[in-house]
């Protein structure tokens, strides 16, 4: 079933048991109003008071320096949107993600369980970020809650507004820039762990064993030999112990060439093609990657299933930082209602009156929106 049969269901489960109860929720501070579920509670602005007290020295120069990585980060994100419009056509660059659902048009699928963890870091570290500074720069939060607009979660904190606009301008631009910030700050640090869990648990933990077959490409020819699943374990007699010995027994290859290729499943043999980019080289139509098996010295303390954790854990941390790193970014975006569009909005009212503020904003504001709907069109098309 198509992952987003699965959202739908989960839709229509909310909001029958939202509706059939509404009274008794809305007695906890849920507002039900189709299509948005908003639930406000004022429990958790004492832990974000306690993290804002912390260090609130520390909070105010590290967004400093956040403000500045903002607008890095706009011009960065600019730029690609921007240059998306060359390739609008054949490739769009900007596409809906939802964990668990292949987008029409959109080259990342998100796996679920991944994705709803990874989404989850998003916005808990971008809201608690923005409540985070507004107490630092002594601006009261109101309140902070979870929302549902159709199937869509998010989560927001309520600054007291009248304070948000009295505050220096300086402060205003550190709160707005905190959600971005902390979201890129995640990623770094995913990106870091994930460095660590690649290089250091994995190759203490396991070693290579012959070469994976992922993939069998269309016309190949390798095409209705190999299959995806085999563990190519050598070639033309050659121990295939791990994938340097693959590599550069392949660099040798030429187009033509029979290969008798040992698997764990049998031996086959393939005549090699041009390669694609090399029409000097042979090619033979597969995507492959490492082979792993646990070393027996950790088998022997964690046995043989409980270390395969690792590889979770990778993918994991990786789709933490994806996730956080382009939302982040996107967010950046000097766009009406994202965080780029009110640093964007502030640092020209230093100059500018409100009244050019405004016409910039609105212009700037209905072409990215345009660029982003219809790379978003083009992907469905």
């Amino acid at each position: 079933m198509n992952g987003i049969y699965y959202y739908l269901i989960a839709f229509v489960a909310i909001w029958v048991i939202a509706l059939i109860f509404k009274k008794r929720i809305e007695k906890y501070g849920v507002d039900v109003k189709f299509p948005t579920l908003m639930w406000k509670t004022t429990r958790l602005t004492g832990f974000v008071k306690r993290l804002a007290n912390i260090s609130p020295r520390f909070w105010k120069w590290f967004m400093n320096v956040g403000i500045v990585v903002s607008f890095i980060g706009m011009v960065v994100i600019l730029y690609f949107i921007i240059t998306s419009l060359s390739t609008i056509a054949t490739n769009p660059s900007v596409s809906i993600v939802i964990p668990g659902v292949q987008i029409p048009g959109s080259p990342i699928f998100v796996p679920f369980g991944y994705g709803i963890i990874g989404l989850a870091t998003v916005l808990i570290i971008h809201e608690f970020s923005h409540g985070i500074l507004a107490i630092t720069e002594k601006i009261n939060v109101k309140s902070i809650g979870l929302f549902m607009f159709a199937i869509l979660p998010g989560a927001f904190v309520e600054p007291n507004d009248e304070e948000l606009k009295k505050a220096p301008r300086t402060s205003r631009m550190r709160v707005f820039a905190a959600g971005s910030v902390a979201n890129m700050s995640l990623a770094l640090i995913a990106i870091v762990i994930t460095l660590l869990i690649s290089n250091v648990a994995i190759t203490g933990t396991f070693q290579e064993d012959g070469v994976k077959i992922n993939e069998v490409l269309d016309n190949s020819p390798s095409k209705n030999i190999l299959e995806s699943g085999m563990i190519i374990k050598a070639i033309n007699g050659v121990n295939i112990s791990d994938s340097e010995i693959y590599m550069n027994t392949l660099s040798n290859v030429k187009p033509n060439q029979n290969l008798d290729i040992s698997t764990d499943q049998g031996n086959y043999i393939v005549k090699t093609g041009k390669n694609p980019q090399n029409s000097s080289r042979g090619y033979m139509g597969v995507m492959s990657s490492k082979n792993y098996q646990v070393k027996k010295s950790t088998t022997d303390i964690w046995g043989n299933q409980i270390p395969w954790i690792w590889f979770y854990l990778l993918e994991l941390f990786q789709w933490i930082f994806m996730l956080n790193f382009s939302v982040g970014l996107f967010n950046l975006l000097p766009i009406r209602g994202l965080d780029g569009g009110h640093l964007l909005r502030d640092l020209l009212g230093w100059k500018l009156p409100e009244k050019y503020v405004n016409i910039f904003m609105n212009v700037i504001s209905s072409l990215l929106i345009a660029i982003i709907v219809i790379n978003i069109v083009y992907g469905f098309i």
